[in-house]
């Protein structure tokens, strides 16, 4: 039965239905009803094995239109659906459509009740009408019905998850902001896609579709063709324990994996890289290794290979993650106490200074944040002296005023010159954006004044090593002002010259810029003001800075060693100079938790036994005839070793200081340039 004969029957005539602009945008178009009458009446007159193909026709036209409808229109199909079709009509649908198949054939010509009875009962017919009586039910209230579903979703949602939500910000809540770690921005690709552009980042590279191997999807390095096969080198990492919602966990070696580091060892205490190269062909992801032979590559310059191995040891790392263990919600720590984790800590380091170099200082400080935020309480790399350089480098200037807003308080960041002179230099950077009003931009500035004179009253040996490695000549006020001439570098303390010397071989590259070094200068004259007019501040400044800086914790100078500044390195006391430094454990903490301990090796060494006493130790392996060796022997021997070493390592520093503080006289100018030479005065 066509469309036209239903709206009939109940009543209705075309344009009496109310305009609605769903009517406009949903209904049929004149054309395809009268095709849908077409189809009706085709499928009235062609026996029943023609209906197949009507009702794919019929099929692919309902689903073009659900693709052109409005979304809510399922909602709608779905509770017509469920309301108008009952199981019992469901079970009593075979014999209806028995029976009004053969009156269909039979009795075409019938009154319209009889029609109507037929048309209610025939399978097309009856799809048609269900469609009809949904889309007006979906026209009358689909809007108000889908909003509520969807506000109803939404407040159930809201009541599940906002509760836990709260409860874990709440722990973490001022930590969370400043240590909180995104993983896209721990692919350096990110960054220099942002710099040049995807296409000169990736070029053409397309992935291959045969002999393509699938690995293990990590973060923060992917395996490269060129790696040998991964395979679980024997680490593990387990979770200690759960504690106000912080996580802690520890890496685990297993049997075989200690049997190799053993051998490392002993290949360490050779001096002979070639046998860690020899133990990395049979273990190749063996973390300790690949550490030290990066060390190797990097003093022979060797750039490429040294980031690869650093890498390696990375995604070795990565692949024994515990389940729960994350990178970006700043709840995971690893203990830098247990020497399982150190080199996990010294693999993020290293892989940060060489994404720094590489031109990627959002990806580093991003990896900078990662180890503050393993250990934030003991800081053992002492990423807080880093952080500062790399936020102004990747012009990061909010993010590095809300770490010392938030940690101001309990960890007196203020005390620390990288931050002292780094906040000011953000507050300067902001007032210098485009986007700033006039208003703000003063008031930033005046800010940005008033924290580098503090700065500079508080360490005032920072102005003339910057100013030399910036070269550039101070006025002869500045360097003949007792505040800041030759008096106050030599009067530092060793852990402020360590502090100093840290912060201005790492970032006088950061003020090097005219803008910069105006603001400087200006600042400079306001400082020499305030000295003169003896300003309280002034000899409260003096009074703490001869309290405190006594001495250094041991995490700066491991930090001072794995930076390399020889501004900093050139300060380092005699205890940490005179004792070996190696490059997969640099100055190990001293209470440290050892899980377990290398086997006592036997003493190999020249021996004065006779040809006797040599047979009877073949045949008695315990046999000894002179006796054992004594111990005071041994110990003197080692004592006076040491002795010679602290002798050598303070002639070392004497020459370094008298070749630092050498200056050539230039000649005396002539006035005449182009004088003859055999002229004489």
């Amino acid at each position: 039965m066509s469309t036209r004969a239903l709206r009939r029957l109940k009543g209705k005539q075309r344009g009496q239905e109310a305009l609605d602009l769903g009517d406009l945008t949903l209904g049929d178009s004149p054309e395809e009803q009268a095709e849908a009458e077409e189809e009706q009446l085709d499928t009235a007159n062609v026996p029943p094995a023609s209906n197949k193909k009507s009702s794919s026709r019929k099929a692919k036209k309902s689903k073009a239109q659900k693709n052109f409808s409005n979304i809510y229109e399922l909602i709608g199909n779905a509770e017509a659906e469920g309301e108008k079709i009952s199981p019992d009509e469901e079970a009593a649908k075979p014999d209806r459509n028995k029976s009004s198949d053969a009156g269909n054939n039979d009795n075409r010509d019938a009154d319209k009740p009889d029609q109507k009875h037929e048309g209610e009962s025939t399978k097309p017919v009856k799809k048609k009408k269900k469609k009809k009586k949904a889309k007006v039910t979906s026209e009358e209230g689909q809007e108000t019905a889908a909003d509520d579903n969807i506000d109803l979703l939404l407040e159930n949602l809201e009541q599940s998850n906002g509760l836990s939500l709260q409860n874990d910000d709440s722990g973490v809540s001022d930590r969370r902001s400043v240590l909180h770690v995104e993983h896209r921005n721990l692919n350096p690709e990110t960054e220099l896609k942002r710099y040049f552009g995807a296409r000169a980042v990736l070029g053409d590279q397309r992935p291959r579709q045969r002999n393509r191997q699938f690995h293990r999807s990590t973060w923060m390095t992917g395996p490269k063709d060129s790696w040998p096969r991964f395979s679980r080198p024997g680490i593990s990492m387990t979770l200690l324990e759960t504690k106000d919602g912080i996580h802690y966990f520890t890496f685990e070696h297993s049997r075989d994996y200690q049997q190799v580091q053993f051998k490392f060892l002993d290949a360490v205490e050779s001096m002979d890289p070639n046998n860690i190269v020899a133990l990395l062909q049979l273990n190749p992801y063996h973390i300790d290794s690949l550490l030290q032979l990066s060390d190797v590559c990097r003093i022979q310059e060797d750039q490429e290979m040294a980031r690869d191995l650093i890498e390696r040891a990375l995604y070795s790392f990565e692949c024994a993650f515990h389940p729960l263990f994350s990178l970006t919600s700043g709840t995971s720590r690893l203990d830098y106490l247990r020497p399982e984790n150190r080199a996990f800590y010294l693999a993020l380091y290293k892989h940060m200074m060489f994404l720094e170099k590489r031109g990627c200082p959002r990806t580093a400080l991003e990896y900078c944040k990662l180890i503050l935020s393993l250990d934030p309480d003991s800081d053992s790399l002492c990423m807080l002296l880093l952080i500062d350089f790399l936020a102004i480098r990747s012009r990061e200037y909010q993010a590095l005023l809300q770490l010392y807003q938030d940690w101001e308080e309990h960890r007196n960041l203020s005390q620390l010159p990288n931050f002292a002179f780094s906040t000011a230099l953000c507050y300067f950077h902001l007032s210098q954006q485009d986007n700033v009003d006039p208003e703000e931009s003063c008031r930033l500035r005046h800010k940005a004044d008033q924290l580098l004179q503090n700065a500079l009253i508080m360490f005032p040996g920072v102005l003339m090593p910057l100013l030399d490695l910036c070269t550039v000549q101070a006025d002869a006020t500045v360097t003949s002002h007792s505040f800041f001439g030759p008096k106050s570098q030599i009067g530092q303390l060793p852990a402020l010259a360590e502090l100093t010397g840290l912060y201005v071989g790492r970032t006088y590259t950061l003020w090097r810029e005219a803008a910069v070094m105006l603001w400087l200068e200006e600042t400079v004259k306001e400082v020499l003001r305030r000295a003169d007019a003896k300003d309280p501040l002034v000899e409260d400044c003096q009074n703490k800075r001869k309290q405190r800086y006594q001495s250094a914790p041991r995490n700066i100078h491991r930090h001072v060693l794995l930076s390399e500044i020889k501004e900093a390195t050139s300060t380092l006391p005699l205890e940490v100079t005179t004792q070996p430094v190696m490059g997969f454990d640099p100055l190990p903490p001293l209470d440290s938790v050892i899980s377990y301990t290398r086997p006592a090796r036997q003493r190999v060494g020249p021996s004065n036994e006779s040809t006797f006493s040599l047979f009877f130790r073949s045949l008695l392996p315990n046999f000894n005839l002179q006796g054992a060796p004594r111990q005071e022997d041994d110990m003197e021997v080692a004592r006076a070793g040491q002795e010679l070493n602290q002798e050598v390592n303070r002639l070392m520093v004497a020459m370094r200081d008298m070749l630092a503080n050498i200056r050539f006289q230039e000649p005396p100018r002539e006035d005449n340039p182009y004088r003859d030479d055999e002229e004489w005065d």
